[in-house]
């Protein structure tokens, strides 16, 4: 329950410290993001961490949508969780890259995704056991 202050403190501390939506160094040299959290000595909670995991989730989910539009529906489950795993790790732009892989998941060969996700740096180099997993997540359809 909240004090009857803490609105005055929390306008105050909104004032002072300001918005920062990105880390940055404050004046003492820790790295701080949004208003004031210093990630260095206090970091983050497991609550929040999750709240983080679940709203990327979320934008990884909607962006994934948004390249396979209607063919999203379709696949099978063990596929929208590895393109929705991979897409989490590479982020948009790198994700967007396995052109090929993107282009069998709509042709629905499977056989070619998984052998276009390995033949990559990422799965040769970058996260070779996370690849490997992702890939048996595929091969399970098969089973």
């Amino acid at each position: 329950m909240a004090m009857p202050w803490t609105k005055k403190l929390n306008e105050l501390l909104e004032k002072h410290e300001g918005l920062r939506l990105k880390p940055y160094r404050c004046s003492e040299n820790y790295l701080t993001i949004g208003y004031g959290r210093n990630l260095e000595t206090r970091g983050i909670s497991e609550e929040e961490a999750d709240y983080l995991l679940q709203n990327d989730i979320q934008n990884v989910v909607a962006d994934i949508y948004f390249i396979f539009k209607d063919e999203w529906r379709f696949l099978p489950n063990n596929v929208k969780i590895v393109l929705a795993s991979m897409r989490f790790q590479l982020g948009s732009g790198g994700f967007r890259s396995f052109k090929k892989m993107i282009q069998a998941v709509r042709d629905y060969d499977y056989d070619k995704m998984t052998k276009e996700m390995l033949d990559s740096v990422w799965a040769k180099k970058q996260t070779p056991e996370r690849a490997m997993d992702l890939v048996g997540l595929i091969q399970e359809i098969k089973r």
